[in-house]
């Protein structure tokens, strides 16, 4: 790997971790904000919404923008993005500026995040990108684990002031992107597309073979992870009467055993059993410890079934991802732009679901994740890769 890769990678993970904790340390504050403005529980939802629908919708999109202007720019803008909305929700107070604040970072996550995994699938060959897509998924949660507690800190000197603080974390990411990271053209790896009929092409190859059903897996598990985590809180605390002790040390306990395994040894584990095998091994394994919470009686069965569930999820997502990107040479953009898009859809979809069931039983939601991880494990046997690794 030369110097000029290893300085590409080092700088997408300082941005994504840079990003993510800025996107992070306004957790804290939300509910202040709704009390404080006098907001409803269906305002908040609607900013989320808002968010996670401009995400689905510009995913795609920027991924083939990306794939015919290159990398860097999509990149650079992505962040401007993000500093603006920042810096809208700083300084509004109003529910319409809140909304617009929601659907501007929307559109800045759908041009960074998809636009990062695919300059790395680009700089990176077969060995070494189970390792660099490991270090980019580690450096998303560590910005999300680290960023409510610093949120949190940094609300007590008044509850605008994490927004501050993300924007500048938004405009020192996007000055290391524009100094320090190579334009993707020098490097040789920018293909310009010549027409739309290569384009509509380079869709159908994308949508079709063993790729389809790869991104109904990415699907069906960020359904699963939002249909889990969305009301998990709730859930202990009503049925296994947890408190808010007990939440944060499962979630903080989580947040550091995602970032060690996903440091240390998530390329290990596809090196030893591949994409494919870790796909099926995750997607058993979730369904299992969510089916061992519905019948657990204690606190500490509930406890170990949760981080073997969460630990399930976020080694699923960057197993299936690296297993994208090796289906294919080209059109990193779109398959990457895809992959969030849909992870969008099971962001909007799961918690919804979810919250609606558990109005109606404790229960029902987490048997309905138990069925469809349990389906995605059986489907992913019908799955024949082009580069056989499993």
């Amino acid at each position: 790997m030369s110097r000029q890769i290893r300085r590409t990678i080092a700088i997408l993970i300082f941005s994504e971790f840079l990003i993510c904790l800025g996107m992070s340390l306004i957790f804290p504050v939300m509910p202040f904000i709704k009390n404080s403005l006098h907001l409803s529980a269906t305002d908040m939802g609607v900013m989320s919404s808002l968010y996670a629908l401009t995400q689905f919708v510009a995913s795609p999109i920027i991924g083939r923008l990306s794939d015919r202007i290159g990398r860097k720019p999509i990149l650079v803008g992505g962040l401007v993005l993000f500093a603006i909305s920042e810096v809208l929700f700083a300084l509004t107070n109003h529910l319409y500026m809140f909304d617009i604040s929601r659907i501007i970072g929307g559109l800045s996550a759908g041009m960074f995040v998809p636009t990062a995994q695919a300059l790395a699938a680009d700089v990176t060959d077969h060995k070494q990108r189970a390792k660099v897509i490991g270090w980019l998924s580690a450096s998303l949660s560590g910005g999300l684990i680290l960023g409510p507690g610093l949120g949190g800190i940094l609300a007590g000197y008044g509850y605008k002031v994490p927004f501050w603080v993300a924007a500048a974390f938004g405009v020192l990411s996007m000055l290391a992107t524009i100094f320090l990271l190579p334009n993707d053209r020098k490097l040789g790896l920018h293909k310009e597309v010549a027409n739309t009929q290569t384009a509509a092409t380079d869709w159908r190859s994308v949508l079709g073979g063993p790729m389809l059903m790869l991104f109904v897996m990415i699907l069906v598990s960020s359904f699963g992870l939002q249909g889990f985590e969305s009301i998990y809180s709730i859930f202990v605390n009503e049925v296994f009467k947890f408190s808010l002790a007990d939440i944060a040390l499962v979630l903080t306990l989580n947040g550091v055993i995602s970032l060690i395994i996903q440091v240390l040894f998530f390329d290990r584990l596809i090196t030893w059993l591949s994409e494919l095998r870790l796909t099926r091994i995750c997607f058993a394994g979730s369904a299992l410890a969510v089916a061992w919470i519905l019948v657990a009686h204690t606190k500490w069965e509930v406890m170990v079934a949760t981080l073997i569930a969460f630990t399930a999820f976020d080694l699923l997502r960057p197993a299936i991802t690296t297993l994208l990107t090796k289906q294919s040479h080209d059109n990193q953009g779109i398959i990457n732009g895809l992959n969030l898009s849909l992870t969008s859809i099971g962001n909007i979809c799961g918690p919804l679901i979810s919250g609606a069931l558990l109005d109606y039983n404790y229960h029902v939601p987490y048997a309905l994740v138990v069925g469809f991880l349990a389906a995605s494990f059986a489907l992913s046997y019908t799955i024949h890769l082009h580069h056989k690794i499993a």
